[in-house]
């Protein structure tokens, strides 16, 4: 019986929860865009979508909208960020054959990106260009992308390294009671 309660006690221990929260890897976070090579090409919600200087700064969703945090220059895109690490590129206009690029600099974030993958492509033909140029900066090239209609949009996803889970302090009591408990019976059996 006391077997089974300490290894009980041990499990418990084990499996008590650890600190966290529904994750968000672009939580927080404020962007810097550029739009083929130039700052001047992004114009950010937190502007007002006006040509000024730094408008080309946003943060995710800064006024708890559902709404796109830049729009090109040129008003041919449309980027829409979101804190789960979804990117949604529109297009706002017939969009004629060119190079388009785009970079994305999370340099705030405080965590490093780790992967950029594309979700859902079905409504453009060909393929946007993604590249994690480093930790903070997402580069996009959009040059073999072919647009349907006005709103066509492709989507992907940018992941971040989680925060490392901090046990809480009742677990790391619960769990060193537990291997005590387990020590003391080793040596009560020892002993007899």
């Amino acid at each position: 019986m006391k077997k089974i309660m300490m290894g009980t006690l041990a499990a418990v221990a084990m499996a008590a929860g650890q600190a966290s929260a529904a994750y968000m890897p672009l939580q927080g976070s404020t962007i810097t865009a550029s739009y083929n090579g130039q700052a001047a090409g992004m114009l950010g919600v937190e502007h007002n979508f006006q040509p000024e200087p730094g408008s080309n700064i946003s943060a995710i969703d800064p006024n708890g909208m559902a709404e796109p945090e830049f729009i090109t220059a040129d008003f041919q895109f449309v980027v829409d960020l979101s804190d789960s690490g979804l990117l949604t590129v529109y297009n706002n206009a017939q969009i004629d054959a060119g190079n388009y690029t785009m970079r994305f600099d999370f340099s705030g974030l405080g965590l490093a990106l780790s992967s950029v993958s594309l979700l859902d492509t079905s409504m453009i033909g060909g393929l946007p260009l993604l590249t994690l140029i480093d930790g903070h900066t997402v580069g996009l090239d959009l040059s073999a992308v072919q647009w349907g209609a006005e709103f066509s949009s492709f989507s992907a996803q940018l992941d971040a390294l989680a925060p490392a889970a901090v046990p809480e302090p009742g677990s790391v009591a619960l769990l060193l009671a537990g291997l005590a408990g387990v020590g003391l019976a080793r040596r009560k059996r020892q002993q007899a």
